[in-house]
């Protein structure tokens, strides 16, 4: 039994604790915001989990807008994610902080993509934003780094002894020190599996967005892709249209993803959410959007402009309306 307990208690840490290592930090600054974004361990082996921070610091009088949850972040599992923002009582600068827990997909070359931190100036005698821009940007560097695999490098495809046959395993001496094994053995298993879904469920909490944060975010990410081609046109009215509906669905409770365009408006007219001049501008944008998936209609720059600016608008009114209702 006292052999088999410290082999217990290393398999246990050895799982809790995972592996430490170096940190690899890269620094970016545009005029009063300084990005500082940070990644550990630098050399990890596949299955170990990685630390991304991203710490910001703003200058007094500048507002800071971090990324949305997960932006560039889609080719890793999130397994945690810790935000944060507070105010420098000496200095009055603004520092906001955000800490991803990830897992890589595969061993070798991987790295983080740079990540988009806005930023509004309103100190004295400054412009808040570029012209015709909400804010300015600020883009993080690149953070290269390489995933080492389980596998030793030059092992062999056929797993043969080193020496020569694996002896006996040296016995117990009694079933009372198996059954205490056992049982010990059993209670960390279950104790990992409990911890890990606990954590799981709490991180899911945090995360919870409403259904006009995500509608908004994926109409950003939209609206920052390249202009489409002809050839795009008809994707890229169907993903715009696509984020209308789901946000009624979600939002509304109207079912509007799986319905045609004329039974969503029957559904719409009846909704006690939705005004006149909003189911007006439904009627015109999913009409027009269908002219483009459907009849091939090629729209104008303008057109495609007006487009994304009404979408927006449709969504500020009608999540600014719900959360004063609810608020």
């Amino acid at each position: 039994m006292t052999r088999l307990f410290p082999l217990i208690l290393m398999l246990f840490l050895g799982v809790a604790w995972g592996a430490e290592g170096e940190t690899l930090l890269k620094t970016s600054q545009r005029g009063p915001v300084q990005a500082r974004v940070s990644l550990s361990p630098v050399h990890p082996r596949l299955g170990d989990a990685l630390t991304l921070t991203l710490e910001v610091e703003g200058e007094k009088g500048v507002e800071i807008v971090m990324p949305e949850f997960g932006q560039s972040l889609g080719r890793f599992a999130i397994v945690d994610f810790v935000p944060g923002e507070k105010v420098d009582e000496k200095t009055g600068k603004t520092i906001a902080k955000q800490r991803y827990t990830l897992q890589p997909p595969m061993s070798g070359q991987q790295h983080i993509p740079p990540l988009i931190i806005g930023f509004v100036d309103h100190r004295p005698g400054n412009r808040p934003a570029p012209e015709g821009e909400d804010g300015y940007e600020l883009l993080t560097e690149r953070l290269d780094f390489t995933v080492e695999s389980v596998i030793p490098q030059g092992a062999e495809a056929d797993l043969k002894p080193p020496l020569s046959s694996l002896g006996p395993l040296p016995s117990l001496t009694t079933d009372r020190e198996i059954g205490v094994g056992l049982v010990l053995i059993a209670l960390i298993v279950f104790g990992i599996a409990g911890f890990i879904a606990y954590r799981r469920k709490n991180i899911e909490k945090r995360i919870q967005r409403t259904p006009f944060e995500i509608a908004s975010f994926r109409l950003k990410r939209l609206q920052s892709q390249p202009w489409p081609t002809p050839e795009e046109m008809d994707d890229f009215f169907v993903q715009l249209s696509d984020i209308i509906r789901h946000y009624l669905g979600d939002q509304f409770h109207i079912r509007a993803p799986e319905k045609t365009t004329q039974e969503f408006f029957d559904a719409a007219a009846v909704s006690p959410d939705l005004t006149a001049e909003h189911r007006g501008f439904l009627y015109r944008f999913l009409e027009f959007s269908d002219q483009v998936k459907f009849a091939r209609h090629q729209p104008t720059q303008q057109s495609v402009e007006q487009a994304l600016a009404a979408a927006e608008n449709f969504l500020r009114q009608t999540g600014l309306k719900q959360e004063t209702i609810h608020g």
